[in-house]
């Protein structure tokens, strides 16, 4: 028996799961420990690693002090789930599985595949405008989700977000700095892992988890990619992540959750 630990991407935080937490208990999948990445959320005024590293030993450290036993199931995406995959390749027996959502990662792509070029200058007047929330989370709106009925609730809610827990520049820097440098390594993880992907991610090419899913060719990696959601799959479709992760669960015939 596991529990699923989840881990957003970069300045993101807990509350950015949205409804999945919630859902991903209605559906049997066990209730989830959310720890936030070191500048965001609850450890917004953490010192910030500029190294996949030394995020990772944050998050260990927060799972080992949660109360909740190992070994962890992950589920994680974009710079998440670089720190998921460097947890379970320097600590095997800490992660019982992964589930990688919209990640990418050296060697396996080149920098326009993780970070595309055509939304470089949306980035760069993110980083020139940090204070102007409003503008910023519009932006992130923008390149990350494809589901747009929720779209001013959603940047409603992700401004109030930042406004009680700000994420510095310094700090989305360094986590930008930390994702650029990771390099994995080449062996698949030791655990199930499933990697998914959205055909209409802008911000990151979907062809990086199709780059990984090969490069770790095994019985124990499976790729599933969705038809129409952007880079922020769990607010795009929370509902089918939670069941695709639920019949991978089956097939793969991974015991309970915990």
């Amino acid at each position: 028996m596991s529990a699923w630990i989840f881990l957003r991407g970069l300045t993101r935080e807990s509350r950015h799961w949205g409804n999945l937490p919630a859902l991903w208990t209605s559906r049997g999948l066990g209730q989830p420990l959310l720890i936030d990445l070191p500048g965001n959320g609850t450890a917004h005024d953490a010192t910030v690693p500029a190294s996949v590293d030394g995020m990772m030993e944050a998050v260990r450290a927060a799972a080992r002090a949660s109360g909740v036993p190992g070994p962890w199931r992950v589920l994680a995406m974009s710079l998440g789930a670089m720190v998921a995959t460097r947890w379970v390749q320097a600590w095997p027996d800490d992660v019982a599985g992964l589930v990688l959502i919209n990640t990418s990662m050296r060697p396996f792509s080149a920098i326009t595949e993780r970070l595309q070029p055509l939304n470089w200058p949306a980035l760069l007047g993110m980083a020139n405008h940090w204070q102007d929330r409003v503008r910023c989370e519009r932006t992130v709106h923008r390149l990350t989700c494809e589901r747009l009925d929720t779209r001013d609730a959603d940047i409603a809610g992700w401004v109030e977000i930042a406004q009680s827990a700000p994420v510095s520049r310094k700090a989305a820097w360094l986590q930008l700095l930390a994702a650029a440098r990771f390099r994995a390594m080449t062996a698949a993880p030791a655990c199930p892992t499933l990697i998914l992907s959205s055909d209409a991610d802008r911000l990151v090419n979907p062809a990086c988890s199709a780059h990984l899913a090969a490069a770790w060719r095994s019985d124990g990696v499976s790729l599933i990619r969705h038809p129409w959601a952007g880079h922020d799959l769990p607010h795009d479709d929370p509902r089918w992540l939670c069941d695709t992760v639920a019949a991978w669960k089956q097939d793969k015939k991974i015991p309970p959750d915990g």
